[in-house]
């Protein structure tokens, strides 16, 4: 899997965090943000799929490690939540605390972008990076020349719930050693993903190494969690966005169902959902090409608006 390679990872300073990141292509090209998910590295936006992207676009490609993944700032001295009394309390209707919220996380990436010196963006986020989206689109939506979002909810209540071995993976923590993570990664993915995807499954071993490299942090995944959890439904607050939105959804995504594609789709104004069939929760290989394409499109049409 050959590709462009990223010019080197930087850290900016950011609502006071260190946020590592990178870029494909003309930096002189119109910016497009990659938001990435739940811990989760900027490198699970592939190299290679970067590369093509920026290309289709003609855009400037970055993509960075959110707060407490990768090798942006770790927030330990916050602790570990207890991300079960967490869930009973947001069931029950409770008040509860967290170390931050997605807003928190929208407001690095308003910042990486002042950091950047960028004044707006067409921006893409997946999974938690898609909810990041959609804080950002609600508090900075002139920073957004266009939305995508991707596998993401909106957090409303009443949505359909993951399937019980998607739970399970993500609610179990990543090991320490590289022996047990590399069966841990495929293990995930194989879920999250779904099956009936060897060019990624060949990928897994090589990709879980580069992941490991950089650095695992458990306890950050846990803090996101909770951010996740603390940040509710906003789906009230996205009946007010503007910003030109396009939608992606795998119609097999285990861990959040279309159905939660199609809620965010119907609650942004004038949104397009584009609906992707054995696509599971993961971006495989074989659907770049349709990937890329739509966001490309999506890109080209507010450019020449």
């Amino acid at each position: 899997m050959t590709a462009t390679p990223p010019r080197p990872e930087t850290l900016a300073r950011a609502n006071g965090m260190d946020l590592c990141w990178d870029s494909f292509g003309d930096p002189a090209a119109p910016p497009l943000l990659l938001i990435m998910g739940l811990g989760s590295q900027m490198i699970a936006w592939h190299d290679a799929f970067c590369a093509q992207l920026a290309q289709a676009s003609g855009c400037r490609v970055i993509r960075f490690d959110n707060r407490d993944v990768g090798r942006s700032t770790k927030l330990s001295a916050l602790g570990v939540p207890d991300i079960a009394a967490l869930m009973g309390q947001a069931l029950a209707g409770k008040p509860f605390t967290t170390p931050y919220t997605l807003r928190d996380m929208a407001n690095d990436t308003a910042a990486l972008l002042d950091a950047l010196k960028i004044a707006s963006a067409h921006v893409v986020g997946a999974s938690m990076g898609g909810a990041i989206g959609q804080e950002l689109a609600i508090h900075h939506p002139q920073r957004m020349r266009s939305f995508t979002s991707i596998m993401s909810s909106t957090g409303a209540p009443g949505l359909p719930q993951p399937t019980a071995e998607a739970m399970q993976v993500l609610f179990t923590p990543a090991p320490p050693t590289l022996d047990a993570f590399l069966p841990h990664f495929a293990r995930v993915w194989n879920v999250l993903r779904g099956p009936g995807f060897p060019q990624d499954e060949a990928l897994d071993a090589e990709r879980a190494r580069a992941v490991f490299a950089r650095g695992l942090n458990p306890a950050g995944t846990a803090r996101q969690l909770a951010a996740i959890f603390a940040s509710g439904d906003r789906k009230p607050a996205l009946r007010a966005v503007r910003v030109p939105t396009l939608v992606i959804h795998g119609d097999a995504d285990p861990l959040v169902p279309v159905a939660h594609g199609v809620d965010v789709a119907n609650a942004i104004p004038g949104s397009r959902l584009l609906r992707i069939p054995r696509m599971g929760h993961a971006l495989p290989m074989s659907t770049w090409p349709q990937l890329i394409e739509a966001i490309a499109q999506h890109v080209a049409a507010q450019q020449n608006n």
